[in-house]
């Protein structure tokens, strides 16, 4: 059972990181718009 849990912890990774990623150039704070929903976020 040990070896099975590498795997599923390494896609479970990689999975996230594509998740939470996106494309958009930010401004000199760091953030930027969300011109579909009006939302102003911060990285």
């Amino acid at each position: 059972m040990k070896f099975a849990s590498i795997p599923i912890a390494a896609v479970l990774s990689f999975s996230s990181v594509a998740a939470y990623g996106h494309s958009g150039g930010t401004d000199s704070k760091g953030c930027h718009r969300n011109h579909k929903t009006g939302d102003y976020h911060c990285h």
